[in-house]
């Protein structure tokens, strides 16, 4: 299945900034994370398709939108 990943802010230092990436079937968030070496504790929002996901064992589907974002701090 292809997905496209948009990250931001640190998450996009040594990666990118957007990208489609070949997963395999029934991946998950967290299958997603690892094969982008982040840390599940620092993916602090999650986006898939517009709508916010809590649960990293969400299964992706093929063409799925995604945006990873870490901790958000300002004032």
């Amino acid at each position: 299945m292809v997905v496209e990943v948009k990250l931001f802010a640190t998450f996009r230092e040594g990666r990118f900034n957007e990208k489609e990436l070949e997963l395999p079937e029934e991946s998950s968030l967290s299958d997603l994370l690892k094969y982008l070496t982040i840390p599940e504790k620092d993916a602090k929002v999650i986006i898939v398709n517009g709508l916010a996901v809590s649960a990293v064992e969400h299964k992706l589907s093929n063409h799925d939108i995604i945006a990873i974002f870490p901790p958000i701090a300002g004032g």
